[in-house]
C-alpha cells in the first residue's frame, strides 16, 4: 500500500456500535477535516476518473454529497442528487432496498439524466452494497452510456461488490 493511502487510513475514525449494536461505523469526517487527507482523496478520485468521459456525477445521500461535488468540478461534469424520499423538489421516481439495519426508499428527479451520460455513481462506504445496488438500479432506467461506480472505502470482509454485475464498474479508494 502506498503511502497515501497509508495516511487516509490512519485517519479514519471508526466507531463501534453505531448506529446499532454490532456494527463498526468507519467516520470519513476525519478525512474531511484534514486539509492534507482532503486533497489526497481528491487527487486520487480524479487520477482514477479524468480520462473516462464523466458527463455526471450521482452522489448519494448523504456523505456522497461531499466528495461528489469535489470530483465533479474536477472532470467537468454535472453533479446529481439521490435523496430519501421527500428530500427533492420536482418529479422523482423512487427505489426501494434492504440494508444492514433495515429497509429504505432514495429518489432521484426523473430529469436527472439522459441517455447521452456517462455516470458515476459515489458514495463514501461499500458495505452490504445495498444502497448503492438500489441508485445503480435508479440510473439503469436512464440507459446511461455508461456507469461506474466509486467508494471511499470498501469493507472487503462484507463482499457488498458481488451484488453488482458485470456492467458496472466498481472502484474503491480504500480496501479494509
Amino acid at each position: 500500500m502506498n503511502m497515501s493511502k497509508e495516511r487516509l487510513i490512519q485517519s479514519i475514525r471508526t466507531i463501534p456500535n453505531f448506529p446499532i449494536p454490532g456494527i463498526l461505523f468507519y467516520d470519513v469526517t476525519t478525512l474531511f477535516k484534514d486539509a492534507e487527507c482532503l486533497r489526497l482523496l481528491s487527487d486520487m478520485m480524479y487520477e482514477e476518473y479524468k480520462e473516462r468521459g464523466i458527463t455526471k456525477v450521482v452522489g448519494i445521500e448523504s456523505r456522497g454529497f461531499i466528495m461528489g461535488p469535489v470530483l465533479a468540478t474536477r472532470v467537468d461534469a454535472g453533479f446529481i442528487t439521490v435523496r430519501k424520499p421527500g428530500k427533492l423538489p420536482a418529479e422523482t421516481i423512487q427505489q426501494s432496498y434492504d440494508k444492514e439495519y433495515g429497509t429504505d426508499i432514495i429518489e432521484i428527479h426523473k430529469d436527472a439524466l439522459t441517455e447521452d451520460d456517462v455516470v458515476l455513481l459515489h458514495d463514501d462506504l461499500l458495505a452490504t452494497g445495498g444502497t448503492m445496488l438500489a441508485a445503480v438500479e435508479l440510473v439503469k432506467k436512464f440507459k446511461p452510456k455508461k456507469i461506474y461506480v466509486n467508494f471511499i472505502i470498501e469493507l472487503s470482509e462484507l463482499k457488498g461488490r458481488e451484488l453488482f454485475g458485470n456492467d458496472v464498474e466498481i472502484e474503491s479508494i480504500l480496501t479494509v
